[in-house]
């Protein structure tokens, strides 16, 4: 699996790069929504840089799907950091009704001086950015009370620019999901695939359904035998590849001659993985 994904998305980065700057002087704080799958790696290194002075807070979307021990000592650390942050999920509702008052809190100080001038009921402006896939558009419906934004199973829907106005005073504008111009850890790459920010179409998913095999044999060894009834034997004697096939062999996806169909494979394997049925699973912690 190529180790830089971003090769497939220069023109796409650049435009909204361009994009982000031309409105951050209407901003009045920007929401970065990470995946607490893959906190790490789902963060953009350079939005620090574009976003430059503004307040900033950090919503960890898709909790429900990620290890609850592992969102702990995320939240954890950033207190600890002296960060704001939250653990959400736009599918259950968990968090969303404490964003607004997070973002009136981080920017408190600008809301006074409004009113000071007499510009009291004036909306925030909060700008929303995160990767592809990441569920910017689901938690702007959630926060909206409606379908405003749209929304795809699927990265790189968002394309164009939307105001979409709360009635908790607070108009958020959706960003298009972007990657950055280079992955130093092709780990990250890894876990941006895994997730699904990066389109399967342009990946070997037999490649990534195995790297996955191995990645949950190492860290959730449990989730991944209860799953697909594997023995102690099979997690640590088969190799990884030998392992992806014994699960499609117990999953019944044979072809002609016995083989295992890796496609088929793969692809459940990979879905299963996404939508949580294997377990609430966290690849990576800080």
């Amino acid at each position: 699996m190529p180790s830089n994904p971003i090769q497939w998305f220069p023109g796409h980065m650049a435009k909204t790069r361009r994009m982000m700057k031309e409105i951050l002087p209407q901003i009045d704080l920007v929401v970065e929504l990470l995946d607490a799958r893959i906190p790490l790696s789902s963060q953009n290194p350079e939005l620090g840089g574009l976003v430059g002075s503004k307040p900033t807070l950090t919503l960890f979307g898709k909790s429900s799907l990620a290890d609850p021990a592992a969102s702990s000592r995320l939240k954890k650390k950033y207190g600890e950091e002296g960060k704001a942050c939250l653990l959400i999920d736009s599918v259950t509702g968990e968090g969303i009704r404490d964003i607004p008052g997070k973002i009136r809190e981080a920017v408190a100080e600008k809301i006074l001086r409004r009113a000071e001038k007499g510009m009291e009921g004036r909306p925030v402006r909060v700008m929303i950015a995160g990767i592809p896939n990441v569920g910017k558009s689901s938690l702007i419906n959630r926060l909206a009370g409606g379908k405003r934004a749209k929304v795809e199973d699927r990265p790189g829907v968002t394309r164009d620019r939307q105001w979409i106005k709360t009635t908790a005073g607070i108009e958020l504008l959706d960003t298009p999901g972007v990657l950055w111009p280079k992955f130093e850890d092709p780990t990250v790459g890894e876990n941006l695939a895994l997730t699904g920010a990066i389109r399967d179409q342009i990946l070997d998913t037999v490649e990534l359904a195995v790297i996955l095999c191995r990645r949950l044999r190492e860290k959730y060894p449990v989730l991944l035998a209860e799953r697909y009834k594997l023995g102690q034997e099979a997690l640590s004697s088969l190799s990884d590849g030998e392992l992806f096939e014994e699960i499609g062999r117990k999953r019944g996806f044979l072809i002609s001659g016995g083989e295992v169909s890796e496609e088929r494979t793969a692809v459940m394997l990979l879905d299963e993985f996404r939508g949580g049925k294997i377990g609430r699973i966290t690849l990576e912690e800080p």
